[in-house]
């Protein structure tokens, strides 16, 4: 077996898991879990409609490269999303479809890592700490070394890209970005997105933006940038270096229909989709066709925005007097500062309240500094529902106050 497979470390729930293990929760009160990201409001049901109309087109073998008219929905939407030249983005050369940005990301980091550099360095894929595990376990298993750049309350969350030596963007293949960030729900600005594409023409590194997150917001006056709008308004029309992923899980609440595309430089779009090819993952026309419908509606949208606006209105309310925590810019994620040890927190707030949130430290590495940048807070995904998320809210003040005595 590949010997880097030991390199990757037990996902965040496994170590959940075993940080409740044998702990007895009070029976009297539901579990109410905001551990896992998984958006619980209803599928759009002109969704599912147009996913049952076209249940026999399973007959059919999908192609890797998806339909044109996928494509071309997708490069129509982005377009009007991100204020893109007409034109520029195209179904035919710049978006590839994919079955949800997490195999994507992994997926595409193995094509962007040259495992042989000239340098005979061993490259490195830079990231941001905390962050999604699938960047640090892709950048193994492509040959890799990961370099975490901590996010913290001091940077509003946000890599500090100055602070970076040049030997390690000499190094640098690839860039991931996540904004809105999970954990944190920091979106990175258009000036530091302009920066990074200084870096990356100067450097030669790919820039590739997780934007999963960015129909999930708050003010409908200012969406979160995203890197092929920064790309526009610079007049790099032909995305240069740039990738950004794209799902409809949190979007449209459809995390089942493993649905999202990759968009961005053509140069690189045709050799991922050559790998592709190979590596067999293509999806199936029903599919298609029901995201082709998901694309093509916003209303649906706004209305999953007003329901987490909702509730994070009221939970932020509930919280603000006993915790350090607030709006974040975007997505679905309170962190929310602990006062006492993430996982003893966690814990605690379980065996108490039976309500689950997920540590800080276990989506976070040590950086260069020895530093934990993600310890000493919990991501709170607010994905139930409002009543649900309202009285997880009172449980945890319960807790917190509890502490306090």
């Amino acid at each position: 077996m590949n010997p880097d497979l030991q390199k990757l470390q037990p996902y965040p729930f496994e170590k959940l898991a075993k940080l409740k293990a044998g702990v007895n929760p009070p029976t009297e009160l539901d579990h109410i879990a905001l551990s896992i990201g998984e958006p619980k409001h209803p599928s759009p049901a002109f969704v599912i409609d147009e996913l049952s109309r076209n249940l026999d087109k399973l007959a059919n073998y999908p192609t890797t490269a998806g339909t044109i008219e996928l494509r071309q929905t997708i490069a129509d939407w982005a377009t009007r999303r991100f204020s893109l030249k007409s034109g520029s983005l195209t179904g035919e050369q710049n978006v590839l479809p994919v079955l949800g940005t997490r195999e994507a990301i992994f997926a595409f980091t193995q094509c962007a890592i040259d495992r042989a550099p000239a340098s005979q360095a061993t490259p490195l894929l830079v990231s941001p700490n905390p962050f999604y595990q699938i960047y640090e376990g892709a950048a193994y298993l492509s040959g890799a070394e990961p370099y975490y750049l901590s996010c913290v309350a001091e940077n509003n969350f946000v890599p500090d890209f100055d602070a970076v030596p040049d030997t390690v963007w000499q190094r640098c293949q690839l860039l991931f970005l996540c904004s809105p960030s999970n954990p944190t729900g920091a979106v990175t600005d258009a000036a530091t997105l302009t920066k990074l594409i200084a870096l990356s023409d100067q450097y030669d590194f790919v820039i590739a933006s997780d934007e999963c997150y960015s129909e999930i917001y708050f003010d409908e006056a200012q969406p979160p940038v995203g890197l092929l709008e920064v790309c526009a308004q610079l007049g790099r029309d032909d995305y240069k270096n740039c990738m950004v992923f794209h799902s409809l899980s949190k979007r449209s609440n459809l995390p089942g229909l493993r649905s999202g595309f990759v968009a961005g430089d053509a140069s690189l779009i045709k050799p991922f989709t050559s790998y592709r090819t190979y590596h067999g993952c293509a999806m199936s026309i029903p599919t298609q066709l029901a995201s082709i419908a998901a694309w093509n509606d916003e209303a649906h949208v706004l209305e999953n925005r007003d329901k987490y606006r909702e509730k994070f209105t009221a939970v932020v309310e509930i919280l603000k007097p006993v915790m350090d925590v607030d709006f974040p810019d975007a997505g679905f994620y309170l962190w929310a500062a602990t006062p006492i040890a993430d996982d003893l927190f966690t814990q605690g707030l379980f065996a108490q309240q039976n309500v689950t949130v997920l540590p800080g430290s276990y989506v976070s590495r040590a950086d260069q500094q020895g530093n934990l940048p993600g310890a000493g807070r919990v991501r709170m995904a607010l994905v139930a529902t409002l009543e649900e998320c309202v009285e997880a809210a009172w449980r945890i003040r319960r807790y917190v106050e509890s502490l306090q005595d």
